[in-house]
């Protein structure tokens, strides 16, 4: 392969991850819901102890606090909302959504878990995505979301700095032993 016929290979293919692939969200359907519980839970248990730095036990049993006030007998309770991140034409999963209620009677919604699978980082899905979510929450009546980031998340603090949200409140601590 010559030089002139390796460049403009690697310009193709940087041509083709330029591409931006329609998604869509999708409701998540009854035989998927266990395991989109799971995931998500298990990510967010993961994330207590390697962003938040909570010790195992202490991330554990937020975790289970936390998913008892929004998952009952394995659904979510009313006004949560389950999503599949899909590409539009071939319906191939490229994430998730759960958007929902936390503040009953305000017109807020919280997005509790955005998450883009590894594969399809890096290709404007997550903005995608979250533009969907703010149809959706428009669609259900909300005026405003809120949602947490994690200390050390500078990709998706600056994804959401980029569509206008703005940092109202943040952590810090200093561990002493």
């Amino acid at each position: 392969m010559t030089a002139n016929s390796r460049s403009g290979l690697l310009q193709l293919v940087a041509r083709l991850y330029e591409v931006r692939v329609p998604i869509r969200l999708r409701p998540v359907a009854d035989d998927e819901l266990a395991s989109f519980v799971a995931s998500t839970r298990d990510g967010y248990l993961f994330s207590l102890v390697n962003d938040a730095g909570m010790g195992e036990e202490e991330a554990h049993e937020k975790t289970e606090r936390d998913f008892a006030m929004l998952v009952r007998e394995g659904r979510p309770v009313a006004g949560q909302q389950l999503f599949v991140v899909e590409e539009t034409e071939t319906s191939e999963p490229v994430g998730r959504v759960w958007l929902g209620e936390r503040f009953p009677g305000q017109p807020i919604a919280f997005l509790y878990d955005i998450e883009i699978d590894g594969r399809f980082r890096g290709r404007g899905l997550g903005r995608e995505a979250m533009l969907l979510v703010e149809q959706e929450a428009r669609r259900r009546g909300f005026v405003e979301i809120q949602l947490n980031v994690f200390g050390g998340n500078e990709t998706a603090r600056s994804l959401y700095r980029s569509l206008q949200y703005v940092e109202f409140a943040i952590g810090m601590r200093k561990r002493l032993a």
